[in-house]
This record gives C-alpha cells, structure tokens and sequence, in this order.
C-alpha cells in the first residue's frame, strides 16, 4: 500500500496509542483508536482491516489492533517529522510552543525526509522536540525516556520536568503562564486525595495547586540532590532560569557588563593578619550599550603601622562573548594603574602600571562557574629608590551555587606568583587564596542591594593565615523610573 496521509495517521495514532497502554496491554481498543482520529467506529474499523491486509498492522476483532514491525517503522517516521517540524518552527521560525501542533500536522504529510534530516541537523540532532516528546531518530528507534508524573514521582524532592502529554493548546498555556515547561526544576509538596489536587514549589518558591489530572500530563525525571550538588547537572531549563544575584563576586572577576541605563557602586573591606586591611570601591559605568563599560577602582590600605589610599585603577571592560546555552560569557578588562598611593610607606608602587583580566562565566544549572587569567605589570615601581620592573601573573576559579533566588553560597580560589622587591632584590612568591562565602540581598530587578561575608584562608610560602571579607554592592539607574 502507498502511504497517504490517510494511512499515516492512522499508523501515528495506532503507535502514540499503544505506546501509552501500560503492560501487558498491546493492543489498542478500535474504541480508542477510533476517538483518537475523530471517525466512527466503524470507519476505523474498515480503515485497519486494510491495514492488516497491507501488513502493517496487527488487528484481532473484538479485542484491538498493533502495529507490525514495518507499520511501526513508517509510523515512528511520521512522528519523527511531525516533532522535527514543531522543534524547527519553535527554534527558527519563532513560532509559540502552543501554536506549532496543528501546522506539523499538516506539513508531516508533505515534507521529505531528506528535508526533515537537514532541519534535524540545523537543530543539532535534538532529542526531544518544544513538548519534551522524544524524537526517532532516521531508522524509528526512540531512545526510552524514564519518567514519572507528578502524581508520582517523590515528594520534596528537587524534580526536572521534562514532558508534557497534551497538545491542548489553553493546557499548554496554563503550563507556560505557571513555568512548568519541560526543564524547569521544581518540588511536589503536597498531594490531596480529596480535593484532587497537587501543590508543588516552582520558580521564585511560587506555589501552584493543579488537578490530578493535569498533573498526570506532566512528566518529570527524578534529579539525586547528592548528583546535583557534585556535578551541578545541566538542563534547558536551568538555563532559562536566570540568577536574581549575578555580577556581585567577592575575589573572581565575573564575565558581565552592566546593561544599559543602570550603574553600581561596590564597596569590598578584608581584614587579614598583623591587623592588616585593605578596601576597596568600585563604580561600574555602561557606556552606551552592554558592549562597552568603564570603571574606577579607589583602593585604601594599611598594614605595619601604615594606613592611607592606594593606586587608582581605571577600568575599561569590553563584553566579547554574551553567554548562550553552548558558550560562557567573556569580557576581557584592561586597567590602567595609577601611581596615587605613597610608595615611601608601602601603599603604591610608585610608577604608572597596567593590568589585564580574562574573565570567563558559564551558568550550569543552579551554579555558576568564573574562570579568569591576567597579570599586573608595573615597569617602574619604586623601592629603594631604585625602579624595577615587576610582572605577576595571577589565576582564578569560583564556584557559585544558587540556593534559593536571592541566597548564594561560593567558594572563590585564587592563585598569585607576586612579584615584589625586598632588601633591593626582586622576588616572586606564590599566595594562593581559598574564600568560601555567602551573598544575599534584596530587590531581583532595579534597584538592588547585595551583601556578603567570606572568610578567605591564604597560603604564602608555607605560612597559613586567615581573614574576614565584607562585600556590599548598591545597583541603580541612572535616573528615577516613571
């Protein structure tokens, strides 16, 4: 028999029908083959006795029908177009997740599958299609998904959604408007036999009650909490959840530029041994666009009985790379550093200097990792009154998980080889910093307000010593909003 749409929906509807029938059922009732495609029974009937005639179906009178294996073939084809085409409208064409169903409907009859393997490709040969439906792959074979429906899965247990079974386009809505698309993370909470219902904890601790009903169309995947802290798994979803506190490190430069309109003053205070301490304040500046930031950097500092301001520093940060789902966020910073500080009294170097940032920043799930690597280079310090030409490379590693929207925990590690001068002599000396901290604040637009407390232990030739870090951070535009 030539395929037809016809044909092929009766294929699809036979092999999505039979796919949801739970052990040892194999034979889908012509009852419920027949509602599926909106025909009387009778029609349906006719319709799979050709079938069965044709060899691509399996159908016992009075009990049901299954699909051959060569019916299961062309079927799991038909559905293969049919979640390509939804995924190419969402991703390239633009199309709404709720909008795509009935237009595949239609194109699955008439486009090739070669063209359907070109698309597949452009898309990066994706599992699942807007809906968390799996996709066959070219030969029919659909790689088995282990999921549970909210009805199910464990209670006050961190849980990914990763499919919705209902094409409804008003229940497509409503699980948008709730964010309970496929990948977003959330918590069953509670369950109420008598009302029917399901609470659960999503985004922002919302709580959202459901019916039964519609919480058996939701599946979820069973995420291990240990597995999530040590690996901080990656999902689609967790990219589309961004964090309220974002561009407020302690000691690992992040990858951002501030956005357009909006400016920030941070204030850092650390206090070490021997009652040394240092402080810093920086006011961030976009200039025109995201692309482009300038900043100042006014340090004061006192250790050995000496207490005063240190080098100016004067910052530009260029955003190269805005982070994506495959690729982190990189905006190289050059800072031009100016000799303010009194060298006599150990608070400057005494000479003009520069410095360089590479820093990197990648979302994963609820954590973030910054990476960064740069130097200081200081051609005519002054020590002993003598100049020497100084260079300290340094390197930089920060974790950042995201325990609720507006509470952090971090662990920062960096990694200096200072180049210094002592007793006329220029000397290098590795200090290596390892701060775990805290951050929380207030506000998850414009203004916000950060605050933050670390306690860095450093390592320097042997010697261990441990410190206190303070961290405040004021975000605002720059003028009053209507």
């Amino acid at each position: 028999m030539l395929a037809s749409s016809t044909v092929e929906n009766y294929l699809k509807a036979i092999y999505l029908g039979v796919g949801a029938l739970s052990p040892p059922d194999r034979l889908l009732p012509m009852g419920q083959l027949a509602g599926a495609l909106g025909v009387a029974p009778g029609t349906a009937t006719t319709m799979v006795k050709t079938l069965a005639e044709s060899g691509l179906v399996e159908y016992e009178p009075y009990v049901g029908v299954a699909l051959t294996s060569a019916g299961e073939k062309l079927a799991a084809l038909v559905v293969r177009r049919h979640r390509v085409v939804e995924l190419f409208l969402v991703q390239v064409m633009g199309y709404r997740w709720d909008e795509v169903h009935d237009e595949a409907e239609q194109l699955e009859h008439v486009v090739s599958d070669c063209l359907i393997d070109k698309m597949d490709e452009m898309l990066g040969r994706p599992e699942v299609d807007p809906h968390g439906d799996p996709i066959p792959d070219p030969a029919g074979v659909v790689k088995i998904q282990a999921a549970q429906t909210l009805l199910t899965c464990p209670m006050n247990m961190r849980v990914t959604i990763t499919r919705v079974i209902d094409q409804d386009r008003s229940f497509l809505r409503f699980i948008e408007n709730h964010h309970l698309k496929p990948g977003e993370a959330i918590e069953v909470e509670d369950r109420d036999e008598v009302s029917d219902s399901v609470r659960v904890r999503a985004r922002n601790d919302q709580r959202i009650t459901i019916g039964t009903r519609a919480a058996s169309k939701v599946l979820v995947q069973v995420v291990s909490a240990l597995l999530l802290i040590l690996t901080t798994a990656v999902s689609v979803a967790a990219q589309d959840q961004p964090f309220k506190i974002l561009d407020n490190s302690f000691l690992v430069e992040e990858a951002f530029n501030q956005e357009p309109g909006i400016f920030q003053n941070i204030l850092m205070a650390r206090r070490g041994k021997d009652d040394a301490w240092e402080m810093a304040f920086t006011q961030e500046w976009p200039v025109g666009s995201q692309t482009h930031q300038l900043s100042f950097t006014a340090p004061a500092l006192g250790a050995d009985g000496q207490n005063g301001f240190g080098d100016l520093l004067l910052n530009y940060r260029w955003q190269a790379l805005t982070e994506s789902e495959t690729t982190p966020a990189f905006s190289p910073r050059v800072s031009l550093v100016l000799p303010t500080g009194d060298s006599v009294r150990g608070l400057g170097a005494g000479g003009t200097g520069w410095q360089v940032n590479l820093p990197f920043s990648k979302q994963f799930g609820d954590a973030y990792l910054h990476w960064n690597a740069g130097f200081t280079h200081t051609p005519a310090t002054q020590s002993d009154d003598d100049e020497h030409n100084l260079f300290t490379p340094h390197l930089a590693l920060s974790g950042i998980w995201r325990l609720k929207p507006l509470l952090n925990v971090m662990l920062e590690s960096v990694l200096e080889f200072e180049h210094f001068v002592d007793a006329g002599a220029k000397r290098r000396e590795t200090i290596f910093t390892l701060s775990p901290g805290v951050r929380t604040g207030w506000g998850t637009g414009i203004p916000q307000t950060i605050v933050g407390l670390a306690m860095p232990v450093t390592i320097t030739g042997g010697e261990t010593s441990a410190g206190v870090f303070g961290y405040f951070s004021y975000e605002l535009a720059f003028r009053r909003q209507p």
